[in-house]
């Protein structure tokens, strides 16, 4: 073992040990960026090498979410506007986050597809909606698989929700107009009954939310991070819930 690899340690185990003294997110939001250009720059020529690896990656950050008792975690597979990309390049990504999702079946997780899941090829779809209903009721962890994903998309779908369920109860549109709030919409998303998330990171330098989540971030912290997703280690995954957990969240007061 050489000397990078034990002060790698002893700094982990010292982030871990600060984690007591501060309030860990219940929910945690994930823009997993960076796969191609971490494929890329790791020399790999096919960019699926680097889809596959995020993928791997997935599955140690829901154990050391696990670890600190993060309650729900959403991640950000696929956007609408990836859903464009040619044919040769969105297909072999279909297939490895079809097998994200039933490994995520496999190993027990509770896995809520969100999305606009009527965009997507027949077997994504099934694959995800299958895993939403085996899984529904395994306790532990919530993961939010986001696929075929956008924040405005999902802001129309709420209100398209709820205008069909009060038309179901003969509610006109002037009566649903005088007593719509928040909470009517909220209950339309697709992250109905889960805590908004408290913190969402995103990989690969980005800073932007691009359109993650719009409507439940609105009191959310941000933390972005230089690596490539590939390439998170749970030092960054600690040190994005150190940053969370020194900030006075004061919610506009």
């Amino acid at each position: 073992m050489g000397l990078r690899d034990p002060l790698y340690w002893l700094y982990e185990r010292r982030l871990e040990r600060k984690l007591g003294s501060y309030e860990i997110p219940r929910h945690v939001g994930v823009i997993l960026d960076g796969n191609r250009r971490w494929a890329k720059t790791s020399g790999l020529a096919n960019v699926n090498r680097g889809h596959q690896a995020g993928a791997e990656k997935i599955f140690e950050l829901l154990n050391w979410c696990n670890e600190v008792g993060v309650q729900v975690v959403t991640l950000w597979l696929l956007s609408t506007d990836n859903l464009a990309r040619p044919k040769a390049e969105l297909d072999p990504l279909l297939r490895i986050i079809e097998e994200t999702v039933m490994r995520l079946r496999r190993e027990g997780w509770r896995v809520n597809p969100m999305g606009a899941l009527d965009l997507l090829p027949d077997a994504t779809a099934r694959v995800m909606k299958e895993a939403g209903t085996a899984t529904a009721d395994n306790p532990g962890l919530i993961v939010n698989v986001a696929v075929g994903y956008g924040g405005r998309r999902e802001i129309a779908d709420a209100v398209r929700s709820l205008l069909l369920a009060e038309a179901a109860k003969g509610t006109s549109i002037s009566e649903l107009a005088e007593r719509l709030d928040l909470e009517h919409i909220s209950e339309h998303l697709y992250t109905r009954g889960q805590p908004d998330p408290d913190l969402l990171i995103r990989t690969s330098g980005e800073q932007r939310l691009s359109g993650f989540l719009l409507w439940q971030s609105a009191h959310s912290e941000f933390y972005f991070c230089e690596v490539f997703w590939p390439a998170f280690r749970k030092v960054d995954f600690l040190r994005a819930l150190r940053s969370y957990g020194v900030r006075n969240r004061r919610y506009g007061s």
